[in-house]
């Protein structure tokens, strides 16, 4: 069984909101809600390929000091296991923008369960929740 290690963040803006991005058409997924992030590369910290997938799919730079590990997501799908080490973050610089064609949402800690996401997810919420 192949492993996918994916790198997400929580972006938290200064009212608590977390920033929820939707899978576009054409991908794995389409139409479910999830945190900004992508797939690590080789030879990459998943700090670094958050900080990478945020400019590509957002338009904003963050640094690593500004990413708090928070917890992670271990799960299987049928076809791969997904771990998802989830970062929070709170210090970015410019504004996020759909760059790929997502749909963007800050949404309250309280409001998450309302989005449809994916199912690894899913138990990101509650410790979101307590955390925020």
């Amino acid at each position: 069984m192949k492993s996918v290690l994916v790198s997400a963040v929580a972006l938290i803006d200064v009212d608590g909101r977390v920033l929820l991005a939707q899978r576009p058409e054409g991908k794995s997924m389409a139409g479910l809600w999830e945190f900004p992030g992508g797939k690590v590369e080789p030879d990459e910290t998943p700090e670094a390929a958050l900080i990478r997938e945020l400019h590509e799919e957002l338009g904003i730079e963050t640094w690593s000091s500004c990413l708090a590990p928070l917890t992670f997501a271990s799960h299987q799908y049928d076809n791969f296991h997904l771990l998802m080490p989830l970062f929070a973050c709170r210090r970015w610089q410019g504004i996020p923008k759909p760059r790929e064609g997502q749909r963007l949402a800050w949404v309250k800690a309280a409001d998450l369960s309302h989005y449809p996401m994916p199912a690894a997810d899913l138990p990101l919420i509650p410790i979101l929740r307590m955390w925020l």
